[in-house]
């Protein structure tokens, strides 16, 4: 009932032992708190917030737009609903290093256990268009070490996303992980992979756990867990799938409304309200109130 059972620096410490032991972690893109509910119930590993969707949500383009208390307000819903661990993505850090240390407390309170940080010029674009640019290696790094220094929970784990594939080439993303890695970052989110090749070789570069970002309609082929396991990936992200899925299928009741009046044609696609209950656990709240879940739902 309400929200979850474990402490954030409980799930951190979980997330650092499982990313430890080598094996390959799955964490869809959950679009809001009710979404990650259903992430943890289908056997998944974690929770991904992404910038992308958390834009948006607010109906903005993927620039930077949003602000640091928009994603610590939303990334605070989303990971306290959760037994998984919550991975979100903060852009650029929302300034200068001083402001990237501030926005890794406002996360680290809001719960998660990690966040990533990445090396574009601001304004920002979604890693998978073209015409990127990244930051010199000095303010690349700075922005990494004032992560790390302003962390408390020495489990929180500082990810460094470089996007230095799509904007100068691959062999110049090997030397930023390499250096971000120096830097202090725990992890490496190497954006904009071509091929397998590309992720073994950034694999080979650097001794710290990988992130794939497998976003439909990008730069990147969509790789299955299998392949990315098997080239020494760590982690895996969808992190606007299932708003892509959710916004299809409302376009396509829209459209049936609009066409036929009436919804009855789609009833099998939709969640029941059975299932939708159980998942909220509604159930559970009638330990506090008897009179609060005493009806039955008809399949």
């Amino acid at each position: 009932m309400l929200y979850s059972k474990s402490t954030p620096q409980a799930k951190r410490e979980a997330f650092r032992a499982r990313l430890a032991s080598g094996e390959l972690l799955r964490f869809p893109g959950a679009f809001n708190p009710l979404a990650a509910r259903l992430i943890e119930q289908r056997g998944f590993d974690g929770v991904y917030i992404s910038g992308a969707v958390l834009s948006a949500e607010l109906g903005l383009p993927d620039i930077g737009l949003t602000t640091l208390t928009e994603v610590a307000t939303r990334s605070h819903q989303i990971a306290r609903m959760t037994e998984l661990p919550a991975l979100v993505d903060v852009d650029t850090g929302f300034g200068e290093p001083m402001n990237v240390a501030r926005t890794v407390q406002e996360l680290e309170d809001a719960g998660v256990a990690g966040v990533h940080i990445e090396d574009q010029v601001n304004p920002k674009r979604c890693g998978h268009l073209d015409g990127k640019e990244v930051v010199d290696d000095e303010t690349a790094l700075k922005r990494i070490r004032a992560a790390v220094d302003a962390r408390r929970d020495a489990n929180l784990l500082i990810m460094a996303r470089t996007d230095a594939r799509g904007a100068v080439g691959l062999d110049a993303a090997i030397d930023r992980a390499k250096a971000l890695v120096d830097a202090g970052a725990d992890a490496i989110f190497p954006e904009a992979m071509a091929s397998l090749a590309e992720f073994e070789a950034v694999r080979a570069a650097v001794d710290v756990p990988i992130l794939a970002n497998m976003t439909e309609f990008g730069k990147s082929e969509l790789f299955t867990v299998d392949q990315l396991r098997d080239v020494g990936i760590n982690l895996v992200i969808w992190p606007v799938s299932l708003l892509r899925l959710a916004m299809g299928a409302a376009l396509r009741g829209l459209d049936e409304l609009e066409e036929n009046g009436s919804l009855t044609a789609l009833l099998g696609q939709m969640q029941h309200r059975a299932d939708l209950y159980e998942l909220i656990d509604y159930e559970g709240y009638n330990r506090f109130d008897d009179g609060i879940f005493n009806f039955r739902i008809q399949r």
